[in-house]
């Protein structure tokens, strides 16, 4: 009973209307084109009789009429089944009563999505019952909202054309509150001055790389960026739809870990002591103090491990919706992952897909998508162990999807596992002076950036409470 009253997906007489206007007057395609394409037609013909007139107007460059098209209808075998030349009469006559082709094509464009939906559902079940599928329940449900975002995505109707006016009020709109803050930057701040300046801020829609070899202190900067951003957004927030939220995934700590960490730098008392629990009574009156305020800002945590791309979506649209996210940390890039079975089958596609989806989710919400990337291990067999593009790992698709690819790098950190003997005087001596000028000193090598500079910057780093600072406020 239930698929007797099921309603059909197409509808033939808007199809043969939307053609016959087109063939009778070629300027129609125009409002159309936009977003109908050949397999929204339901009827095997009509996508053929359209492909034709793409043809004829996009490709060959002539009108695509009664006369031009005759022979098209006379010759090609699925034309000729309907009716040949006649069928094109036939389409003729369907157009004299059309009002606006734009709603004939959008009841097409909608008919073609429902199809597909019906499709993707038909699938969904289809890999519940099917034995062949060993994948879990939360896997299958993130591929099937993968697969309907590429659907939304691909049926969106978006032109992917806007009209130049448009762009250069948003660019001088950037600009004017470049001019009107103090810091001269149009996107959201660190809170990191020289960091900012090469920036220009961190830009809506960009996916920033911040990668590094493990103890760089990648996610110390990461949280701290975060919280910078966070604080600063918000400094002037009064109601809470006035407030702008920042998203922290942390794939690697728990968000307790994570929440230590932001103590640890904004209280200035060694991490240490939240493990041991070695606090004095003034440490936990200034603990109790900064919690406080820390507590009231729109800083969100999720701790799950071995996320999805998918999944990570599905939670940044409902922070979207709910909490007006405006940044977005993903700590770390390799732990996250793919959704379609082939990619998982060879590492470099899924990371391609990972880093694909993360700049589609940047552009999507219009928000920095910062994310935290580990570096291969060709960093540790060279003389300077500076980062370079080429260390990524496992997928150029990190330096092609990217806006800007940034290197945490300490110098500190080698030099010190170079310490000689203090019996050999001279030796030490050098490596303790040399020690003392780069021990607290941090660079952050920006080596790609789309739309500005690349360079050096340095930056304060206090390994006791994993903090970052602007290097000049620690007198250079």
């Amino acid at each position: 009973m239930e698929k007797e009253t099921r309603k059909e997906l197409f509808n033939i007489e808007a199809e043969q209307a939307t053609l016959g206007t087109i063939i009778l007057n070629n300027e129609y395609l125009n409002r159309v084109s936009e977003f109908l394409r050949v397999e929204h037609f339901y009827e095997p013909a009509h996508q053929k009789i359209f492909a034709q007139i793409l043809h004829h107007v996009d490709k060959v460059e002539i009108i695509a009429n009664q006369v031009t098209l005759k022979q098209f209808f006379e010759s090609d075998p699925a034309i000729k089944s309907i009716g040949g030349a006649l069928y094109l009469g036939t389409l003729l006559s369907a157009a004299s009563s059309i009002i606006d082709i734009a709603n004939y094509g959008r009841v097409i464009h909608d008919l073609a999505l429902k199809r597909e939906l019906a499709m993707v559902g038909e699938d969904i079940v289809n890999r519940v019952y099917g034995n062949e599928e060993k994948t879990t329940a939360t896997d299958q449900i993130e591929l099937a909202e993968a697969t309907l975002f590429k659907l939304s995505e691909h049926g969106n109707g978006r032109s992917d054309f806007r009209s130049i006016s448009t762009s250069l009020t948003e660019t001088l709109n950037k600009t004017l509150i470049a001019r009107q803050r103090d810091s001269h930057i149009s996107g959201i701040s660190s809170g990191l001055a020289d960091l900012d300046k090469i920036l220009g801020g961190m830009q809506q829609s960009d996916l920033i790389i911040l990668a590094g070899r493990p103890s760089m202190g990648k996610s110390s900067l990461g949280i701290q960026v975060a919280l910078n951003a966070c604080k600063i957004m918000n400094k002037d927030a009064v109601e809470q739809k006035d407030k702008r939220a920042v998203g922290f995934f942390s794939l690697e700590m728990s968000a307790d870990q994570v929440a230590a960490r932001v103590l640890s730098t904004e209280c200035s008392i060694n991490a240490t002591k939240f493990r041991n629990g070695q606090i004095n009574e003034h440490e936990w009156e200034v603990i109790a103090t900064r919690s406080a305020e820390i507590s009231k800002l729109p800083f969100f945590i999720d701790d799950t491990p071995a996320l999805s791309i998918a999944a990570i979506r599905t939670r940044a649209r409902r922070m979207v919706r709910k909490h007006n996210l405006a940044l977005l940390v993903i700590d770390y890039l390799q732990l996250v992952r793919g959704v379609s079975t082939r990619a998982s089958e060879n590492r470099v596609q899924e990371v391609s897909e990972i880093t694909q989806g993360m700049k589609a989710l940047a552009k999507e919400f219009n928000i920095p998508v910062i994310a935290l990337s580990q570096l291969s291990r060709a960093v540790e067999q060279r003389e300077d162990k500076r980062p370079q593009l080429s260390d990524l790992r496992e997928s150029g698709a990190i330096e092609q999807d990217s806006d800007v690819v940034a290197f945490i790098y300490r110098d500190g950190y080698y030099l010190e596992r170079k310490r000689p003997p203090e019996s050999e005087v001279e030796k030490f001596n050098e490596w303790k002076t040399r020690m003392q000028e780069v021990a607290h000193r941090t660079e952050v090598i920006i080596a790609k950036q789309r739309n500005g500079p690349v360079g050096t910057i340095d930056l304060f780093f206090d390994a006791e409470f994993t903090r970052f600072g602007n290097i000049d406020v620690y007198h250079r």
